[in-house]
């Protein structure tokens, strides 16, 4: 009988370093709650940036609004200031601008209730941010009792209407929301 040979197993080489399953298992914890930060991170820096865009176009937005209707009524060096005709004599244009359905007639009738005389009701070609009051040549001192009698913030001369769009009125309340 042929002797067999029997080996006893050595020490067994591999070419690929041992890894301890619990490094990889940390490692892999912390990828995921790296990636979970990042996210948790860039949500809050888009809120950031959100709240700063609304803030800064509202400051945007007020500058443009108040470049264009002009200085308040105290620093306005149109007309004299002082009315010269009644409230009863002085027409008004009522124009929506805030867009609510029936603003309109409602500022009309407030306008009517103070007894001003309401050449019209309509409503305005743009949106409007703030209510104001417009007037056209030497009627500054009836729009400056108007914009008292309303709480409307700004006064300034009539621009881009022409008389007959008027409708007769000296003043024009815009208003806004």
């Amino acid at each position: 009988m042929a002797r067999e040979r029997r080996t006893t197993p050595g020490p067994v080489s591999s070419l690929a370093p041992s890894v301890d399953v619990s490094v990889s298992r940390w490692r892999t914890a912390t990828m995921v709650a790296s990636a979970l930060a990042f996210l948790e991170l860039a949500a809050l820096l888009t809120i950031g940036m959100t709240h700063l865009a609304r803030s800064v176009s509202a400051s945007v937005h007020e500058a443009a609004v108040t470049k264009v209707a002009g200085p308040a009524p105290a620093a306005a060096r149109h007309g004299s200031g002082r009315a010269i005709l009644s409230r009863a004599d002085t027409g008004v244009l009522v124009l929506n601008g805030n867009g609510v359905a029936g603003a309109a007639a409602a500022g009309a009738e407030q306008v009517r209730r103070l007894g001003y005389l309401v050449a019209s009701v309509g409503n305005a070609d743009t949106r409007q941010s703030r209510t104001l009051v417009m007037y056209r040549g030497r009627f500054r001192g009836e729009a400056l009792r108007l914009a008292r009698d309303v709480h409307a913030p700004i006064v300034t001369p009539l621009d881009g209407m022409t008389p007959q769009e008027l409708l007769g009125a000296q003043l024009v309340l815009l208003l806004g929301s």
